[in-house]
């Protein structure tokens, strides 16, 4: 008899800078939240990429919901989160459970977050609605 296949969380995030001059203080930020997921109980898979207009995607598999959480409310992401509602222009967010713990590919996790994700409360949101097509990416690494 072979083993019942796992669920897992999938969460996918978008988020752009509103200005270049907020760049150098998000990525010290993104470096020390990549840093501490690497290490996160519970984190199973994840990627990340950036994208030509200052939008930057997350895309992480959770063994749950707890261990989501957990990671977000610790930490460097912590400390991060509350200038991101300063800094950016766009953000949303989108999650789901999935059989199995591989990392959807980013064409569906760009399609999820279209069609199944929410906003993300910023101080300055941009007024047109987020371009969430197949992002041009330049540059993309696995966590």
């Amino acid at each position: 008899m072979s083993a019942p296949e796992v669920t897992t969380l999938v969460s996918v995030t978008r988020f752009r800078l509103r200005a270049l001059r907020f760049l150098p203080f998000f990525m010290l930020h993104a470096h020390r939240a990549i840093a501490q997921i690497r290490k996160a109980e519970g984190f199973v898979a994840g990627a990340v990429r950036r994208d030509a207009d200052l939008a930057f995607w997350t895309l992480t598999v959770w063994r749950d919901e707890a261990a989501m959480r957990a990671y977000g409310a610790s930490g460097a992401h912590r400390k991060a989160a509350p200038h991101l509602a300063e800094w950016g222009d766009e953000a949303s967010v989108a999650r789901w459970r999935q059989d199995g713990d591989g990392l959807p590919a980013w064409p569906e996790a760009a399609r999820r977050l279209h069609e199944e994700g929410r906003p993300l409360p910023l101080r300055h949101p941009a007024r047109d609605r987020p371009r969430l097509t197949e992002p041009q990416t330049t540059f993309a690494m696995r966590l």
